[in-house]
C-alpha cells in the first residue's frame, strides 16, 4: 500500500510576466518503508516535489495524497497537524536552534503540539534517539560545539522524535565531506530498517542512490526514470 501518491502533479511559479514550470505532470507512488531517492540536477524539480509532499508547497494542478488522503482538501490547521504528527524533515543546513543543546534541540518538536507528553516520557524517548545517533556524550553540547556530521545526526534524531511515518531529507549530505556523508546515509538506512520509517531524499549524491530501494530521476520537471531496486520495505 502506498504512503505517498502523486497524480498528474504540475507546479508553475510566476516570474514577472513569465512562468517557470518546475514540475510537469508527474505521477508516481511511494510504498511504506521505502528508502527512496528523488534524483536529478539542480533545477530538475526534486526539491519542489519534496516540498509538495511535505505540504510546504501546493501543486498548481494535480493531487498529492498522503496515506490516501488528498492534501489539497486540508485546512491550514489540518496541514500543520499532518506535518507535525506524520512527517519529519531533515535539511542540508541542519536548522538547529543555536541556543539549545543537543537534548533540547531533539526534544523541541515534542513541545509544539497541543498535547505534550509527560517530562519523563519525553526524556526516555529523546535519550533513546540520541543514543541511536551516537551522541550521548554530546547531549549537553550546543550546535556550535559540534562537527557538521554531528549536527546532522542531531537533525536526524529531531526529525524522528514525533515518530513520523515519513522523513523528508533535502540534500542531507550536501554540506558534509564524503566520509561523514556516507556515515549519515548508513545511519538513516539503519533507522529505515529498524523503525520501518519511510525515507524520501532529494539528492544527486551517488552514495544515496547506490543504496536506495526506489529511484526516481528527474530532468526539467519530468520523470525520466522510475524503478525499484528492492521490494518495498525490504530494507536490504
Amino acid at each position: 500500500m502506498s504512503i505517498v501518491r502523486l497524480e498528474g502533479v504540475h507546479k508553475v511559479y510566476p516570474l514577472g510576466e513569465t512562468h517557470v514550470r518546475a514540475v510537469n505532470g508527474v505521477t508516481f507512488s511511494i510504498e511504506r518503508g521505502d528508502f527512496i531517492s528523488i534524483a536529478g540536477p539542480s533545477g530538475s524539480g526534486k526539491s519542489t516535489i519534496l516540498n509538495m509532499i511535505g505540504c510546504i508547497d501546493t501543486p498548481t494542478e494535480g493531487t498529492v495524497y498522503i496515506d490516501d488522503q488528498p492534501t489539497s482538501g486540508l485546512t491550514d490547521r489540518e496541514i500543520t497537524r499532518l506535518r507535525h504528527q506524520f512527517i519529519g524533515f531533515i535539511f542540508q543546513s541542519f536548522n538547529l536552534v543555536p541556543v539549545l543543546n543537543v537534548f533540547e534541540n531533539v526534544e523541541f518538536p515534542l513541545l509544539l503540539g497541543t498535547e505534550v507528553a509527560p517530562k519523563e516520557e519525553r526524556k526516555r524517548y529523546v535519550d533513546f534517539l540520541i543514543e541511536e545517533v551516537d551522541l550521548t556524550r554530546w547531549r549537553t553540547h550546543r550546535p556550535n560545539e559540534l562537527s557538521g556530521g554531528q549536527r546532522q545526526r542531531v537533525a536526524i534524531a529531531r526529525a524522528l522524535v514525533t515518530r513520523p511515518q515519513i522523513v523528508l531529507a533535502d540534500e542531507p549530505t550536501a554540506n558534509l565531506d564524503s566520509k561523514t556523508g556516507e556515515g549519515i546515509i548508513e545511519l538513516m538506512k539503519k533507522i529505515n530498517r529498524e523503525l520501518e520509517t519511510t525515507f524520501i531524499f532529494s539528492t544527486h549524491d551517488p552514495s544515496i542512490m547506490g543504496i536506495a530501494d526506489h529511484i526516481i530521476r528527474l530532468l526539467d520537471g519530468n520523470i525520466i526514470e522510475n524503478r525499484r531496486t528492492a521490494p518495498a520495505g525490504d530494507g536490504a
